[in-house]
C-alpha cells in the first residue's frame, strides 16, 4: 500500500521544514507513487503520476499565466502533490496565481517554511514505499501460505470462512446465488444482526466485476466456482474501500473454496472407493472415451458395454437431514454392495460426494438385455431394508450408453430427496412418482435454476425487496389461480381495480405481457424454485 500525502506529512524529515498546506487540502489523501526534485517548468512530460514533487521555486516563472500553465500541466499528469520550500524564490508566500489554479485543479501544494534537505526527505519517503511494498508482498505471502495449508488439510467451508473472519477482522459470508447463506462468520459481531434481511440486502449489491467493491453496503464481493461455473459469492463486510491485502484476501478464500469443492474426499474401503471413482468420472464426463470407464469396469468384474445401465441413490430418510457420517455411508455402500451381490446383479457401488452435505450412497446397476428392472431392485431393495432400515433407495431411468448415465443418476438423486421427505413405506422409488413442485425443489441448489429464477424474477424481486411490495406474491396469486383475475382477487382480498392495476406494474417492472401464455408459464416455474428455495431456508 503506497503511503498517502498525509503519511507524507507526518515523516521527521518533512515535519523539520514545518510543511502547511496551502492548496489543495481535500486531497492529501491521495498516494505517493515516489519523490521527483525539479527545478524545471517544462518538467511534466517526464512524469508518470503519482509523484511528489519537490522544488526551490527558483526556475518558476513571474507570469500568472505561466504559472497557471504549469500547475495544469502537473495536474493533468496526474501527480500526487507540489512542494515548495519558501526562502529563496518566495519570501513568505506564494503567488495568488499559482494557488488559484492549484485550488481549481485540486492539486495540494505545500510550503515548507524551513529550508530542509530534499536528499532527507526523498530517502525517507522511498524507505517509507518499499517498507510498505515489502510488508504487503509478505502479507500476501502469508496469506498464500494459510490457504495452501487449507487446501492440503481439506478445511470445511465454515472453517474457511472463519479464517477469513479471523484474518480480516470484519463479518464474512459465503452465499449461493439465490442469495441463501451457505456459511458466515460474524467476527464478533452479532449475527442475527448480520444476517438480518440477507436475501434483501444481498440482492441490491451488484458489483459488475468478478471482484468488486459496493460503495452503499461497504461490501466487498467475489465470485465463487471452478471449471467456469461459478456457484456463490463471498462477501466482507468491510464498511470502507478494501486495502489490496484485502482484495488478495478475498479472491484467496474464494479459490479455496472452490477447490475444496472440487477435492474433498476422504478414506474408505478400497474396492469402493474404486467403483466410487469410476461412477464419479462417468457423471462428470472426465473420461476422454466411454470405452475407457467400460476397460475399468470391466476390470472390478462389472461389464458397462451392451448392456442395460441403471443409477441407483441411496440416503437416510428425513427431510433436511444431514449427509450422516463417512463411516455410515461406508457401512450402507458395503450393505448395498452384498445385496446386488446376493441378487446377482452386476454393480458398481462407492459413496459420492464423500464428505460433503450431499453425501450419498450411488448404484451403477448393469442389467441384462431381458432382466426385469423391478424384480432386480426389488430383490436388492428388500436385502438392504434388513440391514438398513431407514433407508431410501431411489432409481433413474434405464439407459443405453454410458454417456447417458448421468441423466440416469440425476434422475434417482430427485427421486430420492423427494422421497426422503415423506413416510412412504415403499421398496424403491422411480421417477413417475415425482411432479412438477417436487423437481423444482430438488434442483433448487443447482446454479442453473438459481440462474432462471434471478432472469425471470429478479426484477420484481428487486422492486419488492426496495418498496415493501407484494407484486411477487400477486404475481402468483394470479398464477396459480389460473389466471383468473376475479378468483385472485378475492384470494389477494383486493378490489378488482386494485388488482388490476397490480397487474400493470407488474407488467411494467417485469417488461412482460401477462396475457401471453408462454411468459405466464416461465413466470410461474421460476416461482415454484423460488418458492423451494425459501423453503429450505425456513
Amino acid at each position: 500500500m503506497l503511503p498517502t500525502l498525509n503519511d507524507v506529512l507526518q515523516l521527521d524529515a518533512v515535519r523539520r521544514g514545518q510543511p502547511h498546506v496551502v492548496a489543495g487540502g481535500d486531497r492529501t489523501g491521495n498516494r505517493v507513487r515516489w519523490v521527483h526534485v525539479a527545478e524545471v517548468t517544462d518538467i511534466a512530460h517526464l512524469l508518470h503520476g503519482g509523484e511528489l514533487v519537490l522544488t526551490t521555486g527558483i526556475a518558476l516563472p513571474d507570469e500568472p499565466d505561466r504559472l497557471r500553465a504549469y500547475i495544469t500541466e502537473l495536474a493533468e499528469v496526474g501527480v500526487s502533490g507540489l512542494m515548495i520550500e519558501l526562502g529563496r524564490r518566495y519570501a513568505s508566500v506564494l503567488p495568488p496565481a499559482l494557488i488559484s489554479a492549484a485550488e481549481d485543479h485540486r492539486l495540494p501544494v505545500v510550503v515548507l517554511a524551513h529550508e530542509p534537505a530534499f536528499v532527507d526527505i526523498t530517502e525517507s519517503v522511498h524507505a517509507r514505499i518499499v517498507q510498505d511494498q515489502f510488508a504487503e508482498l509478505r502479507a500476501s505471502e502469508r496469506l498464500h501460505e494459510i490457504f495452501t495449508q487449507l487446501s492440503v488439510e481439506g478445511a470445511s467451508t465454515d472453517e474457511v470462512v472463519r479464517q477469513v473472519a479471523t484474518l480480516g477482522g470484519r463479518p464474512v459470508v459465503l452465499e449461493n446465488l439465490a442469495h441463501q447463506v451457505l456459511a458466515a462468520d460474524a467476527a464478533g459481531a452479532d449475527p442475527s444482526e448480520l444476517l438480518s434481511a440477507w436475501e434483501t440486502r444481498s440482492r441490491a449489491v451488484r458489483p459488475g466485476r468478478r471482484t468488486g467493491f459496493d460503495a452503499t453496503s461497504g461490501w466487498l464481493v467475489t465470485m465463487v466456482g471452478a471449471r467456469g461455473e461459478d456457484w456463490g459469492r463471498l462477501i466482507i463486510d468491510l464498511g470502507a474501500p478494501p486495502s489490496a491485502r484485502e482484495t488478495v484476501l478475498i479472491e484467496r478464500a474464494a479459490t479455496t473454496l472452490a477447490l475444496g469443492r472440487l477435492l474433498d474426499r476422504h478414506a474408505e474401503s478400497v474396492e469402493r472407493q474404486a467403483h466410487g471413482t469410476i461412477i464419479a468420472r462417468i457423471l462428470a464426463h472426465a473420461y476422454s472415451d466411454p470405452q475407457e470407464a467400460a476397460a475399468r469396469a470391466r476390470a472390478l468384474g462389472v461389464p458397462l458395454s451392451g448392456r442395460r445401465l441403471l443409477g441407483v441413490v441411496l440416503r437416510h430418510r428425513g427431510p433436511g437431514t444431514p449427509a450422516p457420517p463417512i463411516g455410515e455411508l461406508a457401512a450402507l455402500a458395503e450393505t448395498a454392495a452384498a445385496a446386488c451381490k446376493d441378487a446377482r446383479l452386476a454393480a458398481l457401488v462407492g459413496v459420492l460426494d464423500e464428505g460433503g452435505p450431499h453425501a450419498r450412497v450411488g448404484v451403477l446397476a448393469s442389467l441384462p438385455a431381458r432382466a426385469d428392472v423391478e424384480t432386480a431392485l426389488g430383490a436388492v431393495a428388500t436385502r438392504i431394508r434388513e440391514q438398513s432400515g431407514e433407508t431410501v433407495m431411489a432409481a433413474g431411468s434405464v439407459v443405453e450408453t454410458i454417456r447417458d448415465v448421468r441423466r440416469s443418476f440425476l434422475e434417482a438423486e430427485q427421486v430420492a430427496d423427494v422421497a426422503a421427505r415423506g413416510s412412504g413405506g415403499r421398496l424403491f422409488y422411480r421417477l413417475p412418482d415425482l411432479r412438477l413442485r417436487g423437481l423444482l425443489h430438488l434442483l433448487r441448489d443447482d446454479a442453473r435454476v438459481q440462474t432462471f429464477v434471478e432472469r425471470e424474477l429478479g426484477p420484481l424481486l428487486e422492486y419488492d425487496a426496495q418498496r415493501g411490495s407484494d407484486l411477487t406474491r400477486i404475481l402468483e396469486l394470479y398464477l396459480e389461480s389460473g389466471r383468473n383475475k376475479a378468483v385472485a382477487a378475492q384470494q389477494a382480498h383486493l378490489s378488482r381495480p386494485a388488482f388490476y392495476e397490480r397487474l400493470r406494474r407488474i407488467e411494467r417492472v417485469l417488461d412482460a405481457d401477462l396475457d401471453d401464455v408462454e411468459s405466464c408459464v416461465s413466470f410461474h416455474v421460476a416461482l415454484l424454485a423460488l418458492s423451494s428455495v425459501r423453503w429450505e431456508r425456513s
